[in-house]
């Protein structure tokens, strides 16, 4: 019986995981940019509380180990890794509330907190490396937008950690302030326990009343 041959091409499922890199900031760096930040925001669809947007401008010769997207981190791993950017990094962090997102839309309010937190920084960046299709307008810099940044980029994973630790610790303090809907389990997401909260007490002043099932149409 004849032998298979091996396929020439590879495996449609058999690929590499993508992983963040310092290699766009470098690219950035040989054009001439110095220094590079990366940027990413947290909490775009939750019911209740603030989008957290932070910017990160990394040291080059101190990037902390174990980067990556904040998704693919543990609770207790994007904790070190927060204390550890911030102890080697230049960091700024801004965020829009739930009034402003009401009155704007997520996607403008998202911009928002990400042109502050950039602006914030107390090193102006040079470049700025963003997660998503968007950079925001206004940063007196040229800027790239990363589609899954937080998993090609250092500085952008930098950045959604610190963004997703300050909203969490952000939503567990909120959870004390308003005991009901128990934020700090769930962060102000759609879970049934939040759910329930909100058709037993109502809607607080951190809920984003623009959002379905919060919104009421008109008639």
């Amino acid at each position: 019986m004849p032998r298979s041959t091996p396929p020439d091409s590879p495996m449609l499922f058999d690929v590499e995981p993508i992983v963040p890199t310092f290699e766009l900031e470098l690219i950035a760096r040989r054009a001439g940019h110095w220094p590079v930040a990366g940027a990413d925001e947290v909490g775009r669809g939750p019911l209740a509380g603030p989008v957290v947007a932070a910017a990160v401008i990394l040291d080059p010769e101190r990037i902390p180990e174990g980067l990556n997207d904040s998704k693919q981190l543990s609770a207790a791993k994007r904790e070190a890794l927060f204390v550890e950017i911030l102890a080697t990094a230049t960091v700024s962090i801004a965020s829009s509330s739930a009034a402003r997102i009401d009155i704007t839309d997520i996607r403008k309010a998202s911009l928002d907190a990400m042109r502050r937190a950039i602006c914030g920084l107390a090193v102006p960046a040079s470049y700025v490396l963003t997660d998503g299709l968007d950079v925001p307008a206004g940063l007196g810099c040229p800027g790239k937008a990363v589609v899954k940044g937080d998993s090609r980029s250092f500085s952008i994973a930098a950045a959604s950690i610190v963004a997703k630790v300050t909203r969490d610790r952000m939503m567990a303090r909120a959870g004390d302030v308003f005991p009901a809907y128990g934020f700090a389990a769930h962060a102000g997401y759609a879970t049934p326990q939040h759910r329930a909260g909100i058709e037993k007490h109502g809607p607080c002043s951190l809920h984003r009343m623009s959002f379905r099932p919060l919104r009421r149409d008109e008639a």
